[in-house]
């Protein structure tokens, strides 16, 4: 059987290297089973693509959409009119879509469209409850259409079954993005501004920011980020910024002594220095994800997340986007009195392998 593996944004690269592997190790035993790598090209800059996919292992794409830029509708247009081209020239017999990016969506829709091939949704099931973030509507909508589901939680596994999904179609494997960063673990790599800043382990705290909520208003993100500072004992910030952020945070004049903006890291990079943190700062639901699994204490500036696992057994907090709520969880965390945390449930760093086994089952090969 053709699997189409659908790649397209930086979070998407994380989630299909382990598949990847899993699917070579069962074609190399012999089983009649192979994939093709399809790049969208949504995400096309070096740091947000190219770095990852050679820090990651993940072969060249078979298929480069190479769709570029544009806004959400541009992108999803010209994804769906690429992909469904391939589609006939070559169909596939399954379409492996992962996460809530456009090309997520775009790709299910293309391939439900084309003679009904079959969707698999890596990641499905999880909702933050938020349609204001575009990623809510990617979710909703290629779970709508999308024929086996593997999911993270038993969470997600209810919501499934809150939109009428039946049980033989709802698949608890875990997260592969626990698998790559289980595999990647002794391969993480002192960045150079390790150096450069004279960083210490344990010393220093990790910021992410890049949802409209936190940074489109200069006013809000300038308060937020003063929040941070005046609140983090002096310790060193470390913030990879995103071009989008970096651009508003310029506007708006935003510096600090403490305050230590830089370009975005590969993957290796980006995570030695969140396992090597006091704590993390960010709205990424990855990173919560990573942070518990490292055992980082992390404060998510949200007011929703679609990883409440991260909250109830691991070492995340949902502060929301009030600034105020900044303050007490850092006195929170300088007093030693930060949870612990805990591992989710099949995050062990095996679900790709589980999730080849119920295709290798589903399609009987």
């Amino acid at each position: 059987m053709l699997i189409d593996v659908i790649a397209g944004a930086r979070p998407n690269f994380m989630k299909i290297a382990p598949i990847i592997a899993a699917i070579e190790t069962q074609k190399k035993a012999g089983v009649n089973i192979d994939y093709r790598l399809v790049h969208t090209g949504q995400h096309y800059d070096k740091k947000m693509s190219a770095d990852f996919f050679e820090q990651l292992e993940i072969p060249e794409p078979d298929v480069n959409l190479e769709v570029g830029s544009g806004t959400q509708a541009e992108q999803t247009g010209k994804i769906m009119m690429g992909y469904e081209q391939l589609l006939m020239k070559q169909p596939c017999d399954l379409c492996i879509v992962v996460g809530d990016v456009t090309s997520t969506m775009a790709c299910s829709i293309a391939a439900k469209k084309m003679n009904n091939i079959k969707v698999a949704h890596v990641e499905a099931g999880i909702r933050s409850g938020d349609w204001t973030m575009p990623e809510e509507i990617n979710r909703m909508v290629t779970d709508s259409i999308t024929d086996y589901f593997f999911t993270t939680s038993d969470v997600a596994n209810n919501n499934l079954r809150k939109a009428g999904i039946p049980d033989d179609r709802i698949f608890f494997v875990g997260n592969t993005m626990i698998d790559t960063l289980h595999k990647q673990l002794p391969r993480l790599r002192r960045p150079e501004i390790w150096n450069t800043l004279g960083l210490k382990e344990k010393e220093y705290i990790m910021m992410t920011l890049h949802r409209p909520a936190n940074v489109d208003n200069k006013e809000k993100l300038a308060e937020l980020i003063d929040e941070i500072v005046k609140s983090s004992h002096g310790l060193p910030l470390v913030f990879p910024v995103h071009p989008r952020t970096a651009k508003i945070i310029e506007a708006a004049g935003i510096k600090a002594p403490t305050l230590h903006m830089i370009e975005p890291l590969g993957y290796l990079e980006f995570n030695y220095l969140v396992k090597n943190a006091k704590a993390v700062v960010t709205d990424s639901g990855g990173i919560t994800e990573e942070a518990t699994v490292m055992s980082i204490p992390c404060m998510t500036l949200r007011d929703s997340t679609e990883r409440p696992e991260t909250c109830t057994v691991g070492t995340n907090e949902l502060l929301g986007t009030d600034p105020k709520a900044i303050a007490p969880a850092m006195e929170k965390l300088f007093s030693g009195n930060w949870k612990k945390g805990s591992i989710p449930e099949l995050w062990d760093g095996n679900t790709s392998p589980r999730i080849v086994a119920h295709i290798r089952q589903l399609f009987g090969v």
